[in-house]
């Protein structure tokens, strides 16, 4: 008698093509079904995953997320998050403009 391999996050979340962490929100969340091996180690069984491939039961958060924002906010955001870059990048320009033009 051969036993079922058991598919690991990583498998499942390439499988689904989602993140390990969406896979194991679906799994706590109850939406897929998951077995702890030792109390610790989440597994899954290759026939319940491809069902729930096959019946569209997923939507990946990156789609989900990208319609929340308008472009307004990505653009709002991407300064607040870089701004220390983007500061730091006009700093050295402004100091090579003056090195090489000799001020």
């Amino acid at each position: 008698m051969a036993e079922e391999k058991l598919l690991t996050i990583r498998e499942v979340s390439a499988i689904l093509g989602v993140s390990e962490k969406e896979v194991i929100e679906l799994a706590e969340t109850g939406k897929i079904p998951a077995y702890k091996i030792g109390g610790v180690y989440l597994r899954f069984k290759q026939e319940q995953i491809e069902k729930f491939r096959k019946s569209g039961g997923h939507s990946p958060k990156r789609m989900l997320h990208a319609e929340k924002y308008s472009l307004n906010e990505r653009i709002s955001d991407f300064f607040y998050f870089n701004d220390f870059y983007i500061l730091a990048g006009l700093i050295v320009i402004l100091m090579l403009i003056i090195i090489f033009h000799g001020y």
